[in-house]
């Protein structure tokens, strides 16, 4: 049966390496069931509740891809998206959290509408490289000032906006410790060395008294307190269309870069270097969206911790069914995760936006009418506080100095567009 649904024989594998990778890459990504509860209840979800969703949501994304893609790839709530779901959002624009989870099911309809006509690869194509790059670099410094301040590394400050922090509370100092043991595990290449810091800095602030502990296994907790509670009518109102907006736009190209990347890696494109199955995949993506909002969690998508999966061997959609498997049998893991404190989620936090960051890298830094952009994008979202704001610094700046430098051909009708709407986001609402 196993052969027939992901054709492993086809694809050099057997039923053991596929298991060993599903394991494998769900302890690289396992973080998330600690990280999502822990930055969705700051809107007033509940966290439990926010907790079920997550592997709920998880396991069917990952199931889905394994099934019906037949790709290596697991699914999950992503990183940067629900920081932008909780502290632009709801914190930063005053809605409330059933409107933004109205937002991200709208979101996760437009995803599907365009993986079925295949309108992605006429906006991916149309948005400069240098915005997509800096994108995704912006979101990951806009996970370390999160993480920053909840570790408490940085606080508020009347005069300077912010500052350095106690650095002799305990805390502090254990987060500082997780992060640097983050890193270390890593570079050792380390299977989970993420999870593996988070639970590390959880046991010694349980040990030295800082942290409450109830047990490791129990029951999973109702999702009532999050099931079906999106408002799709409050999120049509027109202040919050630029937010249905941003959450498909950078889901689709966080999606989009990670299903090629992990590909590449696995040796699974074809010899144009094109994505076999993709409308396949990318579906199983946005339907994990709609699916995940229903549940009561921001969006859902593919994960670049699959990589990890796929250096042991995985190549085929058992890889993901496994990880899937893996999600539900954390759903017996919740007080565990009530257990897990932020000062100890905040180091793989900011590990995240490390690996984020490197995007800027890549950017032609001899070109300033790319690398400005570039640069008030990324730094734009955290000083803002807000990816939206970020990625409308970018296109307006881009375009705006495109057509001051004579260099207006490089321009396509899509970037103009764009740009012109934020700035009427701006002028009118």
């Amino acid at each position: 049966m196993l052969e027939t649904l992901f054709k492993l024989r086809e694809h050099g594998t057997d039923v053991k390496t596929e298991v060993l990778a599903g394991f494998t890459t769900f302890l690289t990504m396992a973080y998330i069931i600690f990280v999502n509860p822990a930055i969705l209840s700051e809107t007033g979800m509940d966290f439990k509740a926010v907790f079920v969703a997550t592997c709920i949501a998880a396991a069917l994304g990952s199931a889905v891809m394994g099934l019906v893609a037949n790709y290596p790839i697991a699914l999950a709530p992503g990183m940067g998206l629900n920081a932008y779901f909780t502290f632009s959002v709801v914190k930063g624009m005053g809605v409330s959290w059933e409107v933004a989870l109205g937002a991200v099911f709208l979101s996760g309809l437009i995803f599907i509408f365009v993986s079925l006509f295949r309108v992605r690869e006429a906006i991916v194509n149309a948005i400069p490289h240098a915005l997509k790059l800096s994108i995704s670099a912006g979101v990951g410094l806009f996970l370390a000032i999160i993480a920053l301040k909840n570790a408490g590394l940085v606080v508020g400050h009347p005069a300077t906006l912010v500052t350095l922090g106690n650095v002799h509370d305990p805390k502090v100092l254990l987060a500082a410790f997780g992060f640097l043991l983050i890193v270390a595990l890593e570079y050792r290449k380390i299977t989970g060395g993420v999870i593996l810091g988070i639970l590390a800095v959880t046991v010694l602030a349980i040990a030295l008294g800082y942290q409450k502990f109830d047990g490791v296994v129990s029951m999973p907790p109702s999702i009532a307190p999050t099931f079906l509670k999106m408002d799709i009518e409050g999120a049509l109102t027109a202040g919050l269309l630029g937010v249905v907006f941003v959450f498909f736009f950078v889901d689709l190209f966080d999606t989009t870069g990670t299903l090629i990347g992990v590909s590449h890696r696995a040796g699974l494109l074809d010899s144009q270097g094109r994505l076999p199955r993709l409308k396949r995949a990318l579906l199983a993506d946005s339907s994990a969206i709609v699916a995940g909002a229903a549940l009561g969690t921001s969006s859902c998508t593919a994960y670049i911790e699959s990589a990890a999966g796929t250096a042991v061997g995985g190549r085929t959609g058992l890889t993901a069914v496994v990880v899937a498997i893996l999600f539900l049998a954390a759903l017996f893991l919740s007080p565990l995760a009530g257990a897990v404190p932020a000062f100890a989620t905040a180091p793989a936090l900011l590990y995240v936006a490390v690996l984020m960051a490197r995007g800027l890298a890549e950017i032609d830094w001899n070109d300033l009418t790319e690398s400005a952009p570039a640069v008030i994008t990324a730094l734009a979202m955290p000083f803002t506080f807000s990816i939206a704001d970020g990625i409308a610094f970018g296109f307006i700046s881009y375009a705006g100095l495109k057509l001051l430098a004579g260099r207006g051909r490089d321009l396509s009708p899509a970037v103009v567009i764009i740009a012109v709407l934020w700035i009427v986001k701006f002028a009118l609402f």
